[in-house]
Parts: C-alpha cells; sequence; structure tokens
C-alpha cells in the first residue's frame, strides 16, 4: 500500500507540474529570448513576438493538457490499488513514461501555430 501511495505522488508530479509551469508562465512569462527557462526553440526566438506568443501558447496548452492529465492519472492509479508491488510499479512507469510523452508532444502545436502566424524572419503575417 505505501509504494502504490509513492507511485500515486511521483504519478501525479508531472500534470501538476504542468499546471503550475502553465499558469506560472501565463501570470509572468519569461521576457528575455536569451533566458533559460521559457519555451525555447530557433523558432519562438526569431523575434519578440514569436517569443510572446509561443510563452502564451505553450504555457495555455500545457494547462489544458496537465488538467486533463490529472484526472486520467488518478483513475488509473486507481485501478491499480490492492495490486502487488510490481504491478504498480510497472504501470506506474508506464504511466509516468506516457505523461512524459505527452509532456514532449506539447511542443507540436506550439511549433505549427508560430509557423501559421509568423514567418521565417519572426515577423507575424499581415492578413489584410
Amino acid at each position: 500500500m505505501w509504494f502504490w501511495i509513492f507511485m500515486t505522488c511521483c504519478n501525479l508530479i508531472i500534470p501538476l507540474l504542468m499546471i503550475g509551469v502553465g499558469y506560472a508562465f501565463i501570470k509572468n512569462p519569461p521576457k528575455e529570448r536569451g533566458s533559460l527557462c521559457g519555451y525555447r526553440t530557433s523558432r519562438s526566438r526569431k523575434s519578440q513576438e514569436a517569443w510572446d506568443f509561443a510563452q502564451r501558447h505553450f504555457a495555455h496548452l500545457w494547462i489544458r493538457l496537465g488538467w486533463l492529465l490529472l484526472p486520467l492519472t488518478v483513475i488509473a492509479m486507481l485501478f491499480l490499488r490492492g495490486r502487488s508491488t510490481d504491478a504498480v510499479g510497472l504501470w506506474g512507469g508506464a504511466i509516468c513514461l506516457l505523461q512524459c510523452v505527452i509532456l514532449i508532444l506539447a511542443i507540436f502545436p506550439t511549433e505549427k501555430a508560430l509557423k501559421d502566424k509568423f514567418d521565417e524572419n519572426g515577423k507575424p503575417y499581415d492578413f489584410l
């Protein structure tokens, strides 16, 4: 039972981190393109407008994904309650791996949004 509680807490870290970082970036996004934190890709650093857009977009995406993953993680871990330590470890690790994949896949919609909104030099498209 203690291992199940430990594994559940560990698996809740990623969704809670996504939600927390998302809200932090909405409230106080990284201002400088050269900073060590933030959504840092070559496309997002082309201009200040692209940088600001990428921080907002990625933050909103992480919040939505975090709130989606949170109840799914709790439900998945509830199915593991009372199972053997090996089963909890195996499936708990698989849940964590899936969360990491989703966390990383959030890059693709943000890159697509940047590509749709900004040209290769980081200037917004003018739709007249």
